[in-house]
């Protein structure tokens, strides 16, 4: 198990330097120059004071300056990648990238990334983690109920619900859950994680953010029931119809311990890569649900990143998401292991 753990980390290493380098190239050709701009609007601010003779000249000072100073006085991507990572001297011969702990800064925001992740992080883990909560503790007993009882009048009517919610396109669920219980109702609040100007702490703080996080937790949930209830259902289908979970019946076992030790057990195995994916998807953030709720979180970050091409910011919500990714496949194949006795991870 060890060496397997050792050879994986090693894979992650390499498809994260691979991947991250994809990223960091890709993200190059966006249509943003940072040097060209900051130089653009000092020159600007001082063309009262320079001669026009000499504004050009003055302007491929400046330019040149801001290029040394982002790094990106070259056109070699390699180059302009190790910077990045802190592995290649800038022009002044010092190195300042990520394994320095520079992470970048951004264009838009005019502060360290790291300073504007933690509470997006913060924000998008908080709702999502909340909503998983909720997920798990109704989609687990609802689907091995309906697969129990299957044809019965509950599991019709689950699946009548699965059906539409797996349907619906997620941005309509969220306007509906805004017009009925933030428009009409007006028992929550549209958008927001808190009170605008309030400062609470302790448990004020916890009722103003339950109040202001309810209705996108309610609609992430409902979201996300379809879905986990119908593999959930599916899952115990299949595991109640094996031979091992028959053999159970005839030796005369109760119900519960049939259902729960031998045929949940089963049902699990092609669960966990389900499961381990969703808990990781909170880190993500709901980029739609952020958006449309007005919530400050990874998400929302990431779109807004996008559309100022704030390249910094970008780069860094990217790499957290390969890196969690990886992380999470590995996460996956040890949990198999775990789940299904039969799986044995020796080479």
């Amino acid at each position: 198990m060890g060496r397997y753990i050792a050879k994986r980390c090693m894979y992650i290493i390499a498809v994260f330097i691979l991947l991250s380098f994809m990223l960091f190239s890709l993200y190059r050709l966006m249509p943003a120059n940072r040097a060209y701009t900051d130089a653009k609007s000092e020159i600007q601010a001082l063309k009262n004071s320079i001669p026009a003779s000499e504004r050009e000249t003055k302007f491929e000072e400046l330019y040149l300056k801001y290029q040394r100073l982002y790094g990106t006085d070259t056109d070699n991507t390699m180059i302009l990648y190790l910077r990045w990572l802190g592995l290649y001297p800038y022009y002044d011969g010092k190195c300042n990238g990520i394994f320095q702990g520079n992470f970048g800064h951004s264009y838009e925001y005019n502060q360290p990334v790291v300073e504007m992740i933690g509470p997006a992080f913060r924000n998008s883990v908080m709702i999502g983690l909340i909503a998983e909560i909720f997920v798990f503790a109704i989609t687990i007993p609802l689907g091995i109920l309906c697969a129990v009882k299957r044809g019965s009048r509950l599991d019709r009517g689950v699946q009548t619900f699965s059906l539409i919610g797996f349907s619906t396109p997620s941005f309509i669920t969220y306007i509906m859950f805004i017009l009925l219980f933030a428009s009409v109702l007006r028992i929550f609040p549209v958008s927001g994680i808190k009170t605008p100007g309030s400062n609470y702490t302790g448990l004020a703080w916890i009722k103003d953010t339950a109040y202001y996080i309810a209705l996108p937790v309610i609609a992430l949930v409902f979201g996300h029931l379809a879905y986990n209830i119908r593999i959930t259902r599916a899952s115990m289908l299949d595991a109640l119809s094996l031979d091992c979970v028959r053999t159970a019946r005839a030796k005369g076992l109760s119900r519960n311990k049939v259902i729960f030790s031998h045929a949940w057990r089963n049902a699990l195995i092609p669960l966990v890569s389900v499961f381990v994916s969703s808990f990781f998807g909170v880190i993500y953030g709901a980029i739609m649900l952020e958006s449309m709720f007005i919530i400050k979180g990874m998400g929302l970050m990431f779109l807004s990143a996008t559309r100022a091409a704030d390249y910094d910011v970008i780069m860094f919500i990217e790499v957290i998401y390969v890196f969690i990714g990886l992380l999470q496949n590995l996460i996956i194949d040890l949990c198999y292991g775990i789940v299904d006795p039969r799986v044995r991870i020796s080479k």
